[in-house]
């Protein structure tokens, strides 16, 4: 323990409980809808600002009300704009150079700014973006380089923990870990060869010195730093790793004019990282312990431990009884025991309360932020208590699970024995050169083959006919019509811009998995559960509760009648297993590969009957492959053998002429190539314009043999790319990959575009088609 400080294991720090942080999006959405109103001009930054505060005031309220605490920092403060980790950006002044200009005297960068940074203006590209460890989040990814000069450049994190304090609440401020912010970052364009950001710690650290002191002088007691890279295996040696936590977490704590500090390092297990920073002086770890385990062989005594013990990271009801178990077993190693969270509540949605249409069944085995907070709670007063004080609390979880156990949907026969009658056969296709030769006497596509991943943008009248649809304010033919006239208009665009390759649209789904979920049997999805994807992109997961069978053919009507406006091929569209599983709240109570397979099973079914419909291309995308990556090297193989085993099940039926598309983002392709490879998709198009090409020297280096499309196009930017720029991305591409393997398509979906910009982008990048021609 650091000398600044005294602590006995007898008394935690925040004894009623505690959670890593909170949604910070609003219950009803309120901060995305006060941030694109900001950003269509319709608004000043002044009301944002008013937005965000009384979402800030809701948020603490709220927390209160549950049972935390408030005059002993046992809520967290971890309010952001839009991404935790662009906050880091800006506090510590890490702007890139070509968004020098949004700087004022002092360095600091307002809210038009901010957003300019995250989301791209004219000629200047956004921050790059990419999952947020394995969720479903996306952070913005730093950019430092040698000449990167940081310094405390904004005072946002500790005015809003003094404005928490002039409203009666002690709070604990939340801040990305230097560790985690160096080594998820990326050299600056013009750092020399071989650099990494890493090495740069030495100049961040005393700014993360004087930002604690900043803390200290405004009355915080706690402060907490979140360092995820510790659970992770990452490029660097673990030993670096290691080596880094003890040289931060030893100066930090050194430090004498600091808050206490509590390091989170949520995702996984610190096994090794854990020895380290118990010794380095820090006050307090919390752990992970629905994902990582109970440590063992480590002393612990004269540290708080936060025993996180309820799940942050998806919906089910804790299991009481595993829960007191852990925490007994935590509080063996001689730490004062607070019972928290296992990461963040961020990932997860507000509250049950609106959502009585999922029935009273399934909702009581369901906990959403509130709930758990409330779950928190429970196991604190049981820890100090004794179990006799929450004894009816318990009684009901207990109920609940026993419940959700011997529920028939849960375990059905029918389910059970389709799985268990697949052989190996059902995964393999016949080889790719047979399906290629098939594939282009059916199709004869040109050179450098033109497509969209699949959506287009949904306008505001899509969206209120399938509302209307949805209340019963208009019938079937109504709502048909009203589809049918969209993808009327969307096969019309496309064949005037001259794509290749056509999609229907998607209009008639609300979501890419949503939509899937709402037609397969063992999903119930929610009215209000949305999760803030990124920045002003916001989620509803569909709860996967039981066994996944199809009742009926899902896309055939729509694929086959657009296929009919049009003699260019009109692909399919499905969504495939893992990401299906990825972007759900998925049942915890048997492997994801077994619910994985179940889903494929369907999947396989529907492109059977594309198939005979007439349909030659099926897409069946996977943008969440890499996402759901175990964070250890050592469990990653079986993973991907169970996840490239779903897809491969959902696709293998697939006759020799029709063409298995399929689509992933922000894959890192270079850590999974053989995954990917191994989809044996015959056509895979991969997020690659945001990051300029880098996954090109991991296809040349793997030999990809089958066609590909690294996105020429950032749709997750409203910049209209110019043909220049498509052009130059597309000639690196040609440069790796063969032109008769080469697709031109753009990173994802258009679904969040709107037209104007839509129509100009597919302009350019036609014309760069033509200009790579």
């Amino acid at each position: 323990m650091s000398d600044n400080f005294d602590a006995a294991a007898t008394a935690p720090a925040f004894p009623g409980g505690t959670v890593l942080g909170y949604p910070r999006i609003g219950r009803n959405r309120e901060l995305k809808k006060a941030l694109e109103s900001f950003w269509k001009g319709n608004t000043a930054q002044s009301d944002l600002e008013a937005t965000a505060k009384q979402l800030r005031s809701v948020t603490r309220e709220r927390m209160a009300e549950l049972g935390l605490t408030k005059d002993d920092s046992s809520i967290p403060s971890n309010f952001s704009f839009y991404d935790h980790v662009l906050d880091a950006s800006v506090t510590f002044g890490a702007i890139p150079a070509r968004f020098s200009r949004l700087r004022a005297e002092d360095g600091s960068v307002d809210l038009a700014g901010y957003s300019t940074i995250a989301r791209g203006e004219g000629a200047d590209a956004p921050l790059e973006m990419t999952k947020w460890f394995d969720s479903n989040y996306h952070y913005l990814v730093p950019e430092i380089g040698p000449e990167t000069v940081f310094a405390l450049s904004s005072t946002r994190w500790v005015d809003e923990f003094v404005e928490a304090k002039e409203a009666g609440f002690l709070t604990r401020p939340v801040i990305t870990g230097p560790l985690t912010y160096l080594y998820l970052a990326k050299p600056t364009d013009d750092a020399p060869t071989g650099f990494a950001p890493i090495e740069r710690l030495d100049d961040l650290l005393p700014i993360y010195v004087e930002l604690l002191a900043a803390f200290k002088a405004a009355g915080a007691e706690w402060v907490q730093i979140d360092e995820p890279v510790l659970v992770a295996d990452i490029d660097a040696s673990r030993e670096d790793v290691l080596a880094g936590a003890e040289k931060v977490y030893a100066a930090l704590a050194s430090s004498t004019d600091r808050p206490q500090i509590l390091v989170a390092a949520p995702m996984g297990s610190l096994e090794d990282a854990l020895p380290v920073l118990a010794s380095s002086g820090v006050e307090a770890v919390a752990l992970d312990l629905v994902k990582g385990a109970v440590p063992t062989d480590v002393d612990l005594a004269g540290l708080t431990v936060v025993a996180g013990v309820v799940d942050g990271h998806n919906i089910w009801r804790t299991d009481p009884d595993k829960a007191l178990a852990k925490l007994a077993a935590v509080a063996e190693l001689g730490g004062a025991v607070t019972v928290g969270t296992a990461t963040s509540l961020f990932h997860v949605p507000h509250t049950l309360k609106g959502e009585e249409h999922l029935g009273e069944e399934l909702l009581s085995w369901l906990s959403f932020a509130d709930e758990k907070i409330g779950e928190v709670v429970t196991f604190a007063t049981a820890l100090r208590e004794g179990e006799d004080a929450v004894a009816d609390a318990l009684a009901e979880a207990r109920a609940a699970l026993a419940d959700r156990a011997a529920h028939p949907g849960t375990n059905r026969a029918d389910v059970r024995a389709a799985l268990a009658a697949v052989t190996p056969a059902d995964r393999d296709r016949s080889s790719y050169v047979a399906r290629e030769a098939a594939q282009h006497d059916r199709f004869d596509l040109p050179e450098l083959a033109t497509t969209t991943i699949g959506s287009f943008p949904q306008t505001a009248e899509i969206r209120k006919a399938r509302a209307a649809w949805a209340k019963g304010e208009i019938d079937d033919a109504a709502y048909e019509d009203a589809m049918k006239a969209e993808i009327d208009s969307v096969i019309g665009l496309q064949e005037d811009l001259g794509l290749d390759v056509l999609v229907h649209g998607e209009a008639e789904r609300n979501d890419m998995v949503q939509y899937f979920a709402e037609l397969l049997d063992g999903f119930s999805v929610t009215k209000n559960g949305w999760v803030q994807s990124y920045g002003s992109r916001c989620t509803r997961p569909s709860i996967l509760w039981g066994d996944v069978s199809r009742p009926a053919p899902m896309t055939v009507r729509w694929a086959q009648y657009a296929q009919s406006l049009s003699t260019k091929p009109v692909k399919g569209m499905l969504t495939g297993p893992v990401t299906i599983l990825a972007w759900s709240f998925v049942r915890d109570d048997q492997p994801l590969g077994v619910t994985a397979d179940q889903v494929g099973l369907a999947l396989r079914d529907e492109v059977t009957d594309l198939e005979a419909a007439g349909i030659g291309i099926i897409q069946v995308d996977e943008p969440a492959l890499r996402e759901l990556l175990p964070l250890r090297k050592r469990d990653q193989a079986a993973y991907l053998e169970w996840s490239v085993g779903s897809f491969r099940l959902s696709t293998a039926g697939a006759k020799d002429d029709t063409q298995i598309h399929t689509h992933l983002c922000y894959s890192e392709f270079s850590e999974i190539i053989d995954a990917i490879d191994g989809l044996d998709a015959d056509v895979t198009s991969i997020e690659a314009a945001r990051s300029r090409m880098e996954v090109l020297p991991a296809i040349r280096t793997h030999g990809y043999e089958r066609q590909i499309g690294p996105g020429v196009w950032d749709i997750h930017s409203p910049r209209v790319p110019s043909t220049q720029e498509m052009t130059e991305l597309l000639s690196l591409a040609k440069e790796s990959i063969p032109g008769r393997q080469l697709w031109v398509n753009p990173d994802c979906g258009l679904k969040t575009r709107g037209y104007k910009e839509t129509v100009a982008s597919l302009e350019h990048l036609i014309e760069a088609t033509k200009a790579v021609r």
